[in-house]
């Protein structure tokens, strides 16, 4: 008698299905598009070839690319410097339940605070300059990272962080057999979220406070009233976060965390 094994998923034949899927609204939406610009004057609404062409010139003439990796070199070193300093303050506060519980109120008012404010501050201490973005995001990112790892700190098994006392472990070896396993996910979570967020409060800063970068193109072409490049920049960006998304965070998130089943029916 043979024992009984499940069934195979069709991974394969559910991903194409989802692809199709997403594939068909992509063009839907630029069929309702196209016929939206039909009755637009050109100046509020662009057409979808339009604003191709924009973009093929935009890369032509590298402008393009030059500012996009600007812009992501700004968020890169804004999500740095968060992390640097978010992960020991998040441990810190989690080991230590003083410190947590002074800071406790802190965190919550830092994250209701607006990136336009940030903003506002990083122009008036460092002016039009590549700090002033990156301070923005720094400062967007810092609280969420600091919250998540400290929520991860606080999920640490009590009986692991006993055995390892009396196994007599370093405090070093503990924080990476107990304490790091435990905030890995969290932390991954909030990171994940603080990017983005950086992302899109990075484009404020540098519309009100830099003289490169996607955000400030978008002001200019704004100002110019030249909505087909309104239109190519925001399509850019877009484009490059689903890239990073899709392309390099999810996938380093399976391999991570490969080891917890999926409980999604």
């Amino acid at each position: 008698m043979r024992a009984p094994t499940d069934k195979p998923i069709k991974t394969g034949t559910g991903s194409a299905t989802i692809a199709f899927r997403r594939t068909a609204l992509l063009i839907l939406l630029i069929a309702v598009w196209w016929a939206a610009s039909l009755a637009t004057p050109v100046y509020v609404l662009p057409s979808p070839a339009r604003v191709m062409n924009r973009l093929i010139m935009l890369a032509q003439n590298g402008d393009l690319f030059t500012n996009l990796f600007t812009t992501l070199w700004r968020v890169l070193a804004g999500f740095a410097l968060a992390v640097l300093i978010g992960v020991p303050g998040g441990i810190l506060l989690g080991s230590n339940r003083a410190l947590g519980t002074f800071f406790e109120p802190v965190l919550p008012v830092m994250n209701t605070v607006s990136s336009a404010i940030w903003a506002i501050f990083a122009i008036i201490w460092f002016g039009l300059s590549p700090l002033t973005p990156i301070f923005v995001v720094l400062m967007t990112a810092l609280p969420l990272i600091i919250t998540n790892v400290w929520q991860g700190t606080q999920a640490v098994n009590a009986d692991f962080v006993e055995l390892a006392q009396t196994l007599r472990f370093s405090r070093l070896k503990t924080l990476l057999k107990i304490y790091v396993p435990s905030i890995l996910p969290y932390f991954f979570s909030g990171a994940r979220l603080a990017f983005g967020f950086g992302w899109r409060v990075s484009l404020v800063a540098e519309t009100l406070g830099a003289s490169s970068g996607v955000g400030y193109r978008l002001r200019q072409a704004s100002d110019l009233i030249q909505t087909d490049q309104v239109f190519a920049w925001t399509i850019a960006q877009i484009a490059m976060m689903v890239v990073i998304e899709i392309g390099l965070l999810a996938p380093l998130e399976r391999h991570l965390f490969r080891w917890r089943r999926d409980v999604r029916t």
